[in-house]
């Protein structure tokens, strides 16, 4: 087995220099940099972790807390996660917390045993407090959810200004009977979305039907499930907002199944831009949030506290944009009367 002096005898400098390199290249020549890796290379070496953990106390490892596995938007946030720990030296540990408090609480336990050096929570459903005490005393990053009032620093997008947007749209098109499929109404993206949507049909003064607003859970099936309660009304509505694209691609299937089309009989929005509302037909028109750069980010956030520098501000709000495609149009007020 090759150990560390052996490297340090091939690149003719001390172990000190060695560990540093592998450990702390900035405090080091570029020059001694580039000895020190050609003896790696050489002579194939792998760092004992094992004997690095129990010096430092650092696992190199940070954990990742996702509400759901199977939703296709948080893939993209985990690339961008994942492209940044990977070039610092860190590896992700993937925790899916399959929506529920308990489980995100037992990922925690993972940071109280010094089995990582941090985490970043894609979700918040566990009590704030919690959160707030496990971040005073270990390295927390919140990402696309967020807790009110918290210190924790958060990455994200406006949800309300967002959601606000897509509703508009519908409006411009001329849509005034618009239905909801919300997000769960006991998380945050939920109740923001539907607060945008609110928003939106106050502005042009327009009333809402309460039975226009349902609470869907995020996923394909519920988004099928409650268009069928609009589609089953007396006077459906002509066009949807869907508080995320699995819902709005839900929505459309039910849609086909009463033989109507879409959007020439229904307008159907989205919210996240995931892969797969592009190339659905026809394709959604929708939110596109910037996932890979909220991963990105919140891993840059999380490699600041874990270093102990000072982040300049708890919270960071990037753009999100309306992605234009086939699934919305003017309504056709013959066949809405």
């Amino acid at each position: 087995m090759v150990r560390i002096v052996d490297v340090a005898k091939k690149a003719n400098v001390s172990t000190a220099t060695v560990s540093r390199v592998i450990s702390k290249p900035d405090t080091v020549r570029e020059e001694t940099i580039n000895k020190v890796l050609r003896a790696i290379k050489e002579l194939n070496y792998h760092p004992n972790v094992l004997a690095r953990q129990l010096r430092t106390s650092e696992t190199k490892t940070v954990i990742v807390v996702i509400p759901d596995i199977s939703n296709p938007f948080f893939s993209k946030v985990l690339r961008g996660i994942e492209n940044l720990a990977s070039a610092n030296g860190y590896q992700v540990l993937l925790g899916d917390a399959g929506n529920d408090s308990e489980q995100e609480s037992r990922y925690l336990d993972m940071l109280r045993q010094k089995k990582a050096d941090g985490m970043i929570l894609l979700t918040a459903k566990m009590k704030p407090e919690i959160v707030e005490e496990m971040a005073n005393e270990f390295p927390v990053v919140l990402a696309c959810e967020y807790i009110e009032g918290s210190s924790i620093p958060t990455i994200s997008i406006d949800n309300v200004s967002s959601a606000r947007k897509a509703t508009e749209y519908l409006i411009q098109l001329g849509h005034r009977r618009i239905g909801t499929i919300s997000g769960p109404l006991d998380s945050v993206l939920g109740q923001d979305r539907l607060k945008g949507f609110y928003q939106a049909m106050a502005r042009y003064s327009i009333s809402v039907d309460p039975v226009l607003v349902q609470e869907g859970h995020f996923n394909y099936e519920s988004g099928f499930n409650l268009m069928k309660k609009f589609l089953a009304l007396n006077r459906m509505p002509t066009g949807v907002f869907a508080a995320n694209d699995e819902m709005a691609l839900g929505a459309i299937r039910a849609i086909r199944t009463m033989n109507l089309r879409v959007p020439e009989d229904i307008s159907v929005i989205g919210f996240d831009n995931i892969h797969f509302s592009s190339i659905f037909e026809p394709a959604l028109t929708t939110i596109s949030q910037p996932a890979f750069e909220i991963g990105s980010k919140a891993m840059e956030l999380l490699i600041m506290l874990m270093d102990k520098k000072k982040i300049e501000k708890n919270q960071y709000i990037l753009d999100d944009s309306l992605v234009i495609r086939e699934s919305c149009s003017k309504i056709n007020k013959s066949l809405h009367v």
